[in-house]
């Protein structure tokens, strides 16, 4: 099996188009988390807040003039929490879903207008502020539906897109974009609050995404039959490649599926780690500001730098994954396991760390960034686990563990909230505690039950073997 040269290749075009899609829903998902601080009526977010007076204050805050042009509306804390978390409820509905039809349709039409969908809802944004904020959490949960199709499709596609030894590279750049988006979309969406006004955060992001929809149907197929420019040895390579990988039987085998104790593994590894990941996300800038009494929102710059982290550690360690698994002759089970340990067990020692250096700032900054870093490990581990154990399966396998994997969006911000009332540290330590205990409790789990084996009835032929 010659290996055909990854420069130019459909398969790294495919990728490069999916990072600029997952960059900009990411950046459509967090604009409204930056752009609600400019749309909110100043004195109605100020819920006595009992800031901790155990550090001192240290941020000066320089008085530039800045555009107010934007219609401002009065909603208390409860009804921004609301709006934050609609997101999530559309999300979680089309996870399973997303993945069946993706089997069904192709992942293509279903990523594109997925994103051409989410982009549109982005669009009516301020308009729905206007009309009230009933109709504002209607279209964010929109555009959740949207979005919520998106990983699913492209695990699909690349079911039949990755040679399995290509695998970690090929998939680390296409999701690399969502954090990578979150690194830009933060300060950007200051920037342009600060500069223009809020509506054009949704704006921006909506036109750009749009305009991706068309390149994306234009120059992408979903399969490399199907592709009007592949080179014909690119398309043996891939092909012969997942030869003996897909099922060509149309029923999904949904019982052995859901008996499948390696899926459980990637599900619990899942819900732990994205424990973590959206506590810190929603809950870092509260941190910041009330302990450490430094206020993150005039510093973008460091709100974004752990996700700046975890960007380059995705791209990096996909490609020594593919790299110990092709010329190290490593079995695809000891990666997964190993890099998921090192993604789920570091995090969790930096982030109780983080909790007990007092009002040391720097380092307070420095352990949460490592913490998410190492995070990165974790998608050339779990996270594309279900292509090495049914590729045939992966959109609908990927549906089912990011759906309970979207439970600690919805409830890990909500609990942190109710443990933290009175912002001392002690409550703080108790956060990051429970993240940790959760994190070391799915990297242990994973190591267990995990499997690196494509299973048996992800492959044709299946329900023969058992009459």
């Amino acid at each position: 099996l010659v290996s055909v040269p990854a420069c130019c290749s459909a398969r790294y075009n495919l990728a490069l188009l999916a990072f600029a899609g997952f960059f900009l829903l990411y950046a459509l998902r967090v604009n409204l988390s930056v752009a609600l601080v400019d749309m909110v009526e100043p004195n109605t977010s100020l819920t006595k807040n009992t800031t901790s007076n155990v550090c001192p204050e240290h941020s000066s805050t320089i008085n530039v003039p800045r555009n107010t042009t934007g219609e401002k509306y009065s909603w208390d804390a409860d009804t921004q929490g609301w709006i934050l978390g609609s997101f999530f409820y559309g999300y979680i509905i089309t996870q399973i879903p997303g993945g069946y039809l993706a089997s069904k349709i192709g992942g293509k039409m279903l990523l594109g207008f997925g994103v051409f969908g989410t982009s549109v809802f982005t669009l009516l944004t301020p308009l729905a502020a206007n009309l009230g904020v009933g109709y504002l959490i209607a279209v964010r949960a929109l555009e959740g539906l949207g979005e919520g199709v998106t990983f699913p499709a492209m695990h699909s596609m690349w079911s039949s897109w990755a040679p399995p030894l290509e695998r970690s590279k090929l998939l680390s750049i296409s999701y690399a974009g969502a954090q990578l988006g979150t690194v830009v979309s933060l300060p950007l969406s200051g920037l342009i609050c600060y500069y223009m006004n809020w509506v054009y955060v949704f704006y921006i992001f909506g036109a750009l995404g749009v305009l991706w929809f068309f390149f994306w149907m234009w120059l992408v197929s979903g399969t490399p039959e199907t592709h009007r420019s592949i080179s014909h040895a690119e398309r043996e390579y891939i092909l012969s490649s997942l030869k003996d990988q897909l099922s060509t039987q149309k029923s999904v085998p949904w019982r052995p599926i859901l008996e499948s104790f390696p899926l459980w593994a990637i599900v619990v590894a899942h819900f732990s780690y994205n424990w973590t990941f959206y506590t810190l996300l929603t809950l870092l800038p509260t941190y910041m500001k009330e302990i450490l009494r430094f206020d993150a929102q005039e510093n973008g710059f460091l709100s974004a730098l752990p996700y700046f982290g975890c960007w380059l550690c995705i791209i990096l360690s996909g490609q020594i994954a593919d790299y110990l698994r092709e010329k190290q002759n490593l079995s695809t089970v000891c990666v997964r396991k190993s890099f998921t340990l090192i993604g789920m067990i570091g995090p969790a020692v930096f982030l109780v760390a983080a909790g007990f250096i007092g009002c040391n700032y720097a380092l307070a900054v420095a352990f949460v960034t490592i913490s998410t870093t190492l995070g990165g490990f974790c998608t050339s581990g779990y996270s594309i686990n279900h292509l090495d154990i049914a590729p045939s399966y992966a959109g609908i396998l990927l549906g089912i563990t990011n759906s309970f994997a979207t439970i600690p969006g919805m409830v890990g911000p909500v609990i942190a909230k109710n443990l933290t009332h009175n912002n001392t540290v002690g409550e703080w330590q108790t956060v990051f505690y429970i993240a940790a205990s959760i994190n070391l409790f799915g990297a242990i789990f994973f190591a267990l039950f995990a499997s690196g084996e494509v299973q048996d009835w992800a492959v044709s032929g299946y329900h023969l073997h058992r009459n």
